[in-house]
């Protein structure tokens, strides 16, 4: 039961990430990158929720026309109304809008932008149901289904895709294998806690995903990345996730993937999100300061999405508290990069930046001189005054009050009544 409490606790202090993003999940096999912002999009043309050209318009029983990715995200959230219109939906179909579709890409081609190709409708779950039954001969005819859309990949799962795919990985023949790993890395998160569990305990398994994690086949790492990930943030037993971490080979394979000469955001995406899991079982982060995490994903944090970018700079605070972390960090510049990377990506990542240069500091004055040297004052300053959060703010007080001796020597500055010094005085250490 303690257990249970723990990391219950821990999830809460460290956010799930998931649920957040379940709207900005990835489209890119289903989108082309929208207009460049020059481009005046006629006004009919947008989603009245997303406010994006539409790529495959659908009409709703009230008459009104939203994109069909928008239209849906909305739906399955519980809303049973028209967004415009507030109107109850009188039947949830959704009825494509050919006549808009052929006009928006008409629009498109005379402003000589690419071509909106015919949008794929999902699949019915029979059929995905059938395919399932028939694997893996079906394997590539599923495998194309999931590319082409979002909703087929969402049906698979809650058809109890995921098991069945996961047999076929660790089968011994190599190429329904890989298939098999390619397709149930595509799947939406929500591996079964029991399938977790059969990865992280068996040694065969994870040295097979470890080979692939360290091959040559950069799609096969991409696939094995998602599947660690899928394992370590299913599993609620920290035990079983410590053993994926201490497997060999995998945080360093992670942290190669990550270092890639020529990244794709995918592959940052899956082992930025798998690194971070790992690092929040206490028992991984010694191994991962040894294997270099901190440094890589700070070495990346400028080329991350948001929510792997706070996931990120997340990693590097687990490992800033882990013995050694702080020391192992600062070999690379950690204390400038951090200082960079705060008031750049969100509130959330901010708070994570300061907390890892807040352990950083108190315990080394190299890495506060660093930190100075690139201007931390300046930024705390900015956080304090900022609509961060509490948190954020409170680390950037105790982080302001150590380097009390790095304050500008300005009497207005100093005396001020509602700035730093009142402000620090009021919280503790944090």
């Amino acid at each position: 039961m303690n257990r249970r409490r723990q990391r219950t606790s821990n999830k809460e202090e460290w956010w799930s990430y998931e649920e957040e993003e379940s709207e900005r999940r990835q489209v890119e096999l289903d989108r082309l990158n929208p207009p460049s912002p020059s481009v005046h999009v006629p006004h009919h043309f947008r989603c009245p929720i997303s406010l994006d050209l539409m790529r495959d318009p659908v009409i709703v029983s009230t008459g009104q026309t939203y994109d069909r990715s928008s239209i849906e995200s909305w739906l399955s959230a519980g809303n049973l109304t028209c967004p415009v219109t507030n109107v109850p939906l009188s039947d949830p179909s959704l009825t494509p809008n050919h006549t808009l579709r052929r006009l928006i890409q008409s629009w498109s081609l005379s402003l000589g932008l690419p071509r909106i190709p015919t949008p794929k409708h999902p699949s019915s779950p029979s059929l995905l149901s059938n395919l399932l039954l028939q694997l893996p001969s079906s394997l590539s005819i599923l495998l194309s289904l999931a590319r082409d859309s979002d909703k087929n990949r969402i049906t698979l799962a809650s058809l109890g895709a995921h098991r069945v795919l996961l047999d076929i990985v660790f089968c011994a023949d190599p190429a329904p294998a890989l298939d098999s790993l390619a397709l149930l890395a595509s799947l939406p998160p929500g591996l079964p806690e029991p399938d977790c569990a059969s990865v992280a305990t068996n040694p065969n398994r994870l040295t097979l995903l470890s080979r692939l994690l360290n091959g040559n086949d950069v799609d096969a790492r991409v696939d094995a990345a998602c599947l660690l990930e899928m394992v370590s943030s299913g599993a609620s037993d920290a035990d079983h996730r410590a053993l994926v971490g201490s497997a060999d080979g995998v945080l360093e394979g992670l942290v190669a993937l990550l270092l890639d000469p020529s990244p794709q955001q995918r592959s940052l995406r899956a082992a930025t999100r798998a690194l971070f899991s790992l690092c929040l079982v206490k028992q991984n982060r010694p191994r991962a300061v040894l294997a270099g995490v901190a440094e890589a994903v700070l070495d990346r944090v400028a080329d991350l999405e948001r929510g792997d970018a706070e996931r990120a700079l997340a990693t590097v605070e687990l490992l800033c508290r882990a013995r050694d972390g702080c020391a192992a960090a600062l070999r690379r510049g950690a204390a400038g990069k951090l200082v960079r990377a705060m008031m750049k990506v969100s509130d959330r990542a901010t708070e994570h930046a300061t907390g890892a240069l807040l352990s950083m500091c108190a315990g080394s004055e190299a890495a506060q001189e660093e930190a100075v040297a690139a201007g931390v004052v300046t930024q705390l300053l900015l956080v304090v005054q900022s609509d961060c959060t509490e948190r954020a703010k409170r680390k950037a007080q105790s982080l302001l009050k150590m380097m009390r001796h790095a304050w500008p020597d300005n009497d207005s500055f100093v005396n001020s009544d509602d700035f730093v010094p009142g402000m620090v005085t009021e919280f503790g250490p944090f």
